[in-house]
């Protein structure tokens, strides 16, 4: 799961902004699956949905190894 959201994550840092059905079907899953990651990058400030639906990275500084 910590993979999949780390790939999450440069998905939108790279791509950006997406949907989450975007992102979904990028990934094989379901939408759903898809809003608990993004809850989780949200939550530790690292995506942001500015225009409803829309993430984006945010400036927050992310070492990834």
């Amino acid at each position: 799961m910590l993979n999949r959201i780390k790939a999450v994550y440069l998905y939108i840092q790279n791509n950006g902004p997406v949907s989450t059905t975007q992102l979904a079907d990028e990934f094989g899953l379901t939408d759903r699956t898809m809003q608990r990651d993004l809850s989780i990058l949200e939550y530790n400030g690292l995506v942001s949905s500015p225009n409803r639906g829309k993430w984006t990275t945010t400036e927050k500084k992310v070492k990834i190894s």
